[in-house]
């Protein structure tokens, strides 16, 4: 039998038949209980037994959190998928039970989250989290129905970032780079400029794939699953040559995508710099290719880019010029 008890804006109904595990789950409104208290008594009237005390007693948060323990440290993006899922475990809308999450949470979580963030972050950040929930259903025993991140409507990703370094500010963050306490920071950001490395392609470089004979810098595992190999210019070898010692193999030591955020934002802010990321960095670097001449075959092969569609924004053609070159 079903009761349903009022616990201030929200419905709580519990489930209970003689030599059956108690059902008990939450919800926004009496209508919402009660579709489901009947789906749950025409279950056991059919002998269909589900156990929900686990998806009951377990946070989002928990989800979340064993997911970050288990399944991101096989992921080549591991790096920023630890970062995000640390910090959405964090948020209010972690803390419900599984049992009783549902699409209007996330919906909520969504809107919030686009205040202060683009339409791209919204959707990376519920790609993970969605397949969180889809292993703890397959994977953990998680009862739950259907994921609820499938009724929730993506945001557009908006217009992709385009912002350069222009007039003095690349002076001005290397100056403030090299006065931060990071002994790393100020070579990062002159070896991002100079080569369109990703982070966590910079972050793992190793020493034994630098080739100063060759000027070339190997990297085995890359964002998209292939390798592939860097060529360096003069400038950047200089860059490589002047990095302090370090205990292990890694170019950059022990520095982490954590120390290096925060160093990075602080090094901006005291440059007096508005609104650069430190991903802008690999746009600044791609954009400087095209403009060094490189074609975008040979753009490509250096930054990794698989489509055209992703170099397109870095190219920006004048129409003069194109009659120039028509003839």
């Amino acid at each position: 039998m079903a009761t349903f008890e009022r616990r201030g804006k929200f419905w709580r109904v519990k489930i209970r038949r003689t030599g059956l595990p108690a059902q008990t789950r939450t919800f926004d409104s009496k209508t919402l209980a009660q579709q489901w208290a009947r789906g749950v008594e025409t279950e056991f009237d059919h002998g269909v037994v589900i156990d929900r005390r686990l998806a009951e007693r377990t946070t989002l948060a928990e989800i979340l959190e064993r997911y970050r323990r288990e399944v991101t440290p096989t992921k080549r993006g591991a790096v920023d998928e630890n970062l995000r899922l640390k910090a959405m475990a964090l948020r209010p809308f972690a803390r419900i039970r599984m049992a009783s999450l549902t699409s209007s949470h996330l919906a909520t979580y969504r809107d919030e989250r686009l205040k202060v963030v683009s339409g791209a972050t919204v959707n990376r950040e519920f790609n993970v989290l969605s397949h969180a929930i889809d292993t703890a259903r397959r994977e953990w025993e998680i009862y739950l129905p259907f994921n609820p991140c499938t009724l929730v409507r993506r945001p557009p990703p908006g217009r992709p970032r385009n912002r350069r370094l222009v007039g003095d500010e690349e002076q001005r963050l290397i100056a403030a780079c090299r006065a931060a306490r990071n002994p790393w920071l100020v070579h990062f950001v002159a070896l991002a400029i100079e080569t369109g490395m990703r982070r966590g392609e910079l972050l793992g470089l190793q020493w034994s794939n630098v080739d100063f004979a060759k000027c070339t810098a190997f990297l085995p595992i890359t964002k998209n699953g292939e390798s592939r190999g860097v060529p360096l210019s003069t400038r950047a070898v200089a860059v490589l040559r002047a990095l302090p010692a370090s205990a292990t193999d890694r170019v950059f030591g022990g520095l982490t995508a954590e120390a290096l955020k925060q160093s990075f934002q602080r090094a901006v802010r005291r440059a007096g710099i508005a609104g650069l990321r430190l991903h802008d960095l690999r746009h600044e670097a791609t954009s400087r290719l095209f403009e060094k001449g490189l074609n975008v075959m040979e753009v490509a092969s250096v930054t990794g880019h698989k489509t055209l569609q992703m170099l397109k924004r870095y190219t920006h053609l004048n129409a003069v010029d194109l009659v120039a070159r028509l003839g």
